[in-house]
């Protein structure tokens, strides 16, 4: 999937799922979500056998974008582009991720946390910039202050969110959101309910295409 492709995705779907389990478990996640309309699995990079999981997932399911979460370096970059990371994103800002994103032609979204990183990040040549942990530092009014001063970010909120605020952090100026156990419970992983998580993602998306319609034209 090309980098045009990616980005676009991201910004229509709006839910970035994060997966950080084995491969069976993994892909069982990715085709639950997937199934109900997300086409988009962040891989959390750290986890065991994380570049296995990616370039199978990118390989087997030709409509999902896969990419590649808690990137904490340029090697670990390197190995998950090798895998086939369609994107790349960190908890914190490293500006040198930036750069070895754009010289490989693959969506970038640094984590950033005050206005300083947060731009700092879009100058660096950042697709979007994940405001990370969000919950914990505002919430969606952290999100609506930033989004206020610098409205030609976009921002992916990620960090605490749940199906209680996802239309609050959309309605705020998220241009989507990172949600982990609260859309793919580790139980429901366990115990391979399909129907839950996909119930789980129908909420998700609801609650994004809800506040996106809401908003003034």
């Amino acid at each position: 999937m090309k980098k045009p492709d990616v980005r676009a995705l991201i910004e229509e779907i709006g839910i970035i799922p994060v997966i950080g389990v084995s491969l069976g478990l993994a892909r069982f996640a990715a085709e639950a979500v997937n199934r109900a309309g997300i086409h988009i699995v962040e891989v959390t990079a750290t986890a065991p056998g994380a570049t296995d999981v990616i370039s199978h997932l990118t390989h087997e399911i030709s409509n999902l974008a896969v990419g590649a979460g808690t990137v904490l370096d340029r090697t670990a970059a390197a190995h998950c582009l090798d895998a086939g990371a369609a994107f790349l994103t960190s908890p914190g800002l490293d500006v040198s991720l930036v750069e070895f994103a754009i010289q490989n032609n693959v969506v970038v979204f640094p984590g950033a946390l005050t206005p300083t990183e947060v731009h700092t990040a879009w100058k660096a040549g950042a697709d979007f910039v994940k405001i990370f942990p969000c919950a914990q530092v505002g919430g969606e009014s952290y999100i609506r202050a930033l989004n206020a001063s610098m409205p030609q970010i976009p921002l992916i909120a990620s960090g605490g969110i749940n199906q209680n605020n996802a239309f609050n952090f959309i309605a705020a100026g998220a241009i989507a959101l990172g949600v982990g156990g609260e859309l793919i419970p580790k139980e429901a992983l366990l115990l391979r309910q399909e129907e839950r998580i996909q119930e789980l993602a129908r909420r998700f998306l609801e609650a994004v295409n809800k506040a996106r319609a809401q908003k003034p034209k």
